[in-house]
C-alpha cells in the first residue's frame, strides 16, 4: 500500500512538474513576441539595410550565436535575457519581408492574416499535441533532417533567385515547423523536455518560421500593387 502511494506520489509531482514547465514556456513565448515585434517596427521604421546574401549569411552567424549563448545559459536569468534579446534580433530580421510586404497596397492585411494564421497553428498543433495519444517523438530525427536541407536550400536560393524554389521552400517549411510544434510540445507534456527556456525557444523558430513563410506565400500569391 505504502508502495502504491509513493508511485502514485510520484506520478503526481511529475504531472505537476509537467505543467508547470508548459505554463512557463507560454507565458515567456507570449512575452518573446513583444521585442520581436518592437524589433521589426524599429527596422521598418528606420528602413535598415539588411537584405542580401552576405546579409543572410551574418544573420545565420549572430542566430545560432544566441542559440549557444541561450543554451549555455537555459538554467538561469541569463538564458531568459539572451532570449529576449535574440527575439528582438529575429524581429529586426524581419525589415526585408516586411517591408517588400508593405510596399503591396493591402500589406497590412497580408501581414494580419498571416499572424492570425500562424496564430491558428499554433493553437490546433499544440492542443492536439496536449491531449493526443499517439507518440510523436519518433519524428525528431526527420524532421531535424529536413530543417537541415530548407537550410541549405534557403541558403542557396540567395544567390540563385529562383521564384518557383522560393514558393517550394515556405510551402516545405511550414509543413516541417507546423510538424515541430506537434513535437515539441509533446516533448513537454510527456516530460522529454523540462527547461522552459529551452523549450521557448524550439517553439518560437517554429511559429517565427511558419508566420515567415506563410507570409511570403501570402505576398506571392496575394500581394496587391494597386
Amino acid at each position: 500500500m505504502i508502495n502504491m502511494q509513493k508511485t502514485y506520489d510520484l506520478a503526481a509531482n511529475r504531472q505537476a512538474v509537467q505543467h508547470k514547465v508548459l505554463r512557463n514556456t507560454y507565458w515567456l513565448l507570449a512575452l518573446s513576441m513583444v521585442p520581436t515585434v518592437f524589433g521589426a517596427a524599429l527596422g521598418v521604421s528606420l528602413h535598415l539595410p539588411l537584405g542580401g546574401g552576405l546579409m543572410a549569411l551574418l544573420f545565420l552567424a549572430v542566430a545560432f550565436g544566441f542559440i549557444w549563448g541561450i543554451e549555455k545559459n537555459k538554467d538561469s536569468g541569463v538564458g531568459v535575457a539572451l532570449l529576449l534579446g535574440f527575439t528582438f534580433f529575429m524581429g529586426l530580421m524581419l525589415t526585408p519581408l516586411l517591408s517588400r510586404i508593405l510596399g503591396f497596397a493591402n500589406g497590412g492585411f497580408l501581414i494580419m492574416t498571416a499572424f492570425g494564421g500562424t496564430a491558428a497553428v499554433f493553437a490546433t498543433l499544440a492542443s492536439v499535441a496536449t491531449v493526443s495519444k499517439r507518440d510523436f517523438s519518433g519524428m525528431g530525427s526527420w524532421l531535424f533532417a529536413g530543417v537541415i536541407i530548407l537550410l541549405l536550400a534557403s541558403v542557396a536560393n540567395i544567390f540563385l533567385h529562383i521564384p518557383a524554389l522560393a514558393i517550394v521552400i515556405s510551402v516545405v517549411a511550414i509543413a516541417i515547423f507546423s510538424a515541430y510544434i506537434l513535437y515539441d510540445v509533446q516533448q513537454i507534456v510527456n516530460g522529454g523536455e523540462t527547461n522552459y527556456i529551452r523549450a521557448t525557444l524550439a517553439l518560437y523558430l517554429d511559429v517565427y518560421n511558419i508566420f515567415t513563410s506563410l507570409l511570403q506565400l501570402l505576398g506571392i500569391f496575394g500581394g496587391d500593387r494597386d
